[in-house]
């Protein structure tokens, strides 16, 4: 097969799959002088600026895990995308939790928390359960507890009034859509409580054609009955279900990455998803580079694409290739699902790979002015 013909197979191939591509660094990654490097999702230039003061400072600059913190915190102050940090994606009960995670690519240390209640500080909060703890995830309120106990500040609502007010809209739509499946009712507010589905649809089947004969068969398809419980992919955007995942190559070439984020609109209560969970939101490695991811944390947390993405470069694979691959598994099982990641190896070089959405990330490193964002188009 000549070489046109297999580059007209791929880009067939990436149409079919729906997926999106992008790559940067090029010669850049694969020469001195690019560390220190800051890397994190969406176009969120102060975070990423934030991260660079730190571990561009001075001679030697400030360690990969300080700057992840720095970072992730002022998106936490800005409340980036009413998606991280205090006062957005209330719940079903009108409240806001943090998820967050830190992780030391040198060690392999990890620390987040999950949940947590009262206190506005995630990703510092999961900074000390790393260092001060030989745990690796606090949940709820024994987060909040923890947290508290090791000086940061709370209990604090976490709620405002841009949340509240979104979650009283929400209740006077009669709390829909949500994350309830196979339950009833189905088109109004709880408490829900569990239903057989198949005999459900069995009665309701009898009764349809008692009454109108086969005029309706078609309802009972089951490719119309899983239409309900997919119907919280509809509301699932950057504005709703979105996270700041973050990666930072120091002078000395040490890695760490971090997550944080207030989780998904509308949630149950006592919902994690992928934020605090390792190998899924964000990884990183010394030896090999990182990666973070954004999206449908349900889903995604299933298939630990961050962890595949590091993993699938120790083995070898370029960044952009890592990156494709880690969607390409979760997109052959959950062809609805809405998510992206970037790569970084420890030469510097990246690529982003998206599947639903259109995605941007940015970056910023030694050669550069300024923040540059890099999007990736479906």
């Amino acid at each position: 097969m000549g070489r046109s013909s297999v580059s007209l197979l791929v880009g067939l191939l990436l149409l079919r799959f729906n997926w999106c591509l992008a790559v940067h660094g090029g010669g850049v990654g694969e020469v001195g002088g690019v560390f220190p490097m800051v890397v994190s999702t969406w176009p969120f230039r102060e975070a990423v600026r934030a991260a660079w003061d730190v571990v561009s400072a001075g001679d030697g600059g400030g360690s990969a895990v300080d700057a992840v913190v720095a970072g992730c915190s002022a998106c936490e102050v800005l409340r980036c995308d009413g998606t991280v940090g205090p006062g957005g994606s209330p719940d079903e009960n009108g409240e806001t939790t943090l998820d967050a995670l830190i992780m030391n690519g040198a060690t392999m240390e990890i620390g987040a928390v999950a949940a947590m209640r009262y206190v506005k500080d995630g990703i510092k909060a999961a900074k000390l359960v790393m260092e001060h703890s030989l745990h690796t995830l606090l949940v709820g309120e024994k987060a909040t507890d923890f947290a508290i106990s090791m000086g940061l500040p709370g209990p604090i609502n976490l709620s405002s009034p841009e949340s509240l007010e979104k979650w009283a809209n929400w209740r006077q739509n009669h709390c829909q859509p949500n994350f309830w499946k196979n339950v009833a009712p189905v088109d109004s507010c709880g408490p829900y409580h569990p239903i057989n589905l198949a005999q459900a649809l069995d009665s309701a089947k009898h009764e349809v054609e008692w009454s109108q004969g086969g005029v309706c068969q078609e309802r009972f398809q089951s490719d119309s009955l899983l239409e309900p419980i997919h119907s919280h992919l509809k509301f699932i955007d950057r504005h709703n279900h979105d996270t700041i995942s973050m990666a930072v190559i120091d002078k000395m070439g040490h890695v760490a990455v971090g997550t944080s984020t207030n989780g998904a609109t509308f949630k149950i209560p006592g919902r994690v998803g992928d934020g605090p969970i390792p190998g899924s939101s964000s990884y990183g490695d010394d030896e090999v580079g990182a990666c973070g991811a954004s999206g449908d944390g349900d889903i995604m947390m299933r298939f630990l694409p961050c962890y595949q993405v590091v993993e699938s470069m120790r083995q070898g694979m370029e960044p952009r290739d890592a990156a494709m691959d880690a969607i390409s598994r979760i997109a052959r099982k959950f062809p609805n699902f809405v998510g992206a990641v970037f790569a970084v190896n420890k030469k510097g070089v990246h690529a982003g790979a998206c599947h639903g959405w259109t995605f941007q990330y940015s970056v910023r490193n030694s050669s550069m002015h300024d923040v540059e964002v890099i999007t990736v188009y479906p």
